[in-house]
């Protein structure tokens, strides 16, 4: 027997979808990406893609309902959304039956690509949101300086740019060519 779904059902997860998408957009009205916050987010997916260690996932929503965010002075609530994501490769695993929006095992490595329109303290304050739930490194990429610092602790940390031939996390074990992510 196939069962449907009954009106008021219907207008109760459409009531629920309103109200997360409504929640995305007051928790990322400052990200407003541009043309060079996408292409720097897809080179370095790319980059990271590439290393079967890690499982790379950009965009995704991170259930942290356990942890309070205005102590960080965030205006989110019930979930965080890095731009990239990074896990084991073991860690995440397609689902071919059912989908997830929200996901609570945390990852390795977030990574935050700086938005015109986005304060680098907003950034900041994510990040010592994101140490707190456990994620061991996090990047700052600032396209228009063409720059990737790499925070290992909240106030530990290390600025690579342009002029260095490798970005180079050594809490993940990743070394990407600079060049590759900021060339013209």
């Amino acid at each position: 027997m196939i069962r449907t779904s009954t009106k008021d059902e219907r207008k109760s997860n459409m009531n629920d979808l309103a109200e997360r998408d409504e929640e995305y957009q007051q928790n990322d009205t400052q990200k407003m990406p541009s043309k060079n916050h996408s292409l720097i987010t897809g080179r370095i997916t790319g980059l990271l893609f590439n290393d079967d260690r890690f499982a790379v996932m950009p965009e995704l929503s991170l259930d942290v309902t356990h942890i309070e965010l205005s102590q960080f002075d965030l205006k989110a609530k019930d979930e965080l959304i890095p731009d990239i994501c990074v896990y084991e490769s073991n860690a995440i695993e397609f689902i071919d039956v059912e989908d997830v929006s929200i996901i609570t095992k945390m990852p390795l490595l977030a990574i935050e690509v700086l938005s015109p329109q986005q304060a680098m303290n907003d950034i900041i304050n994510k990040f010592k949101a994101y140490f707190a739930i456990g994620i061991k490194s996090c990047w700052l990429v600032m396209p228009a300086i063409k720059s990737i610092t790499i925070y290992s602790k909240p106030t530990q940390y290390k600025t690579f740019d342009i002029n260095d031939t490798e970005i180079i996390d050594q809490t993940m074990d990743i070394r990407l060519m600079a060049q590759k992510i900021f060339r013209q």
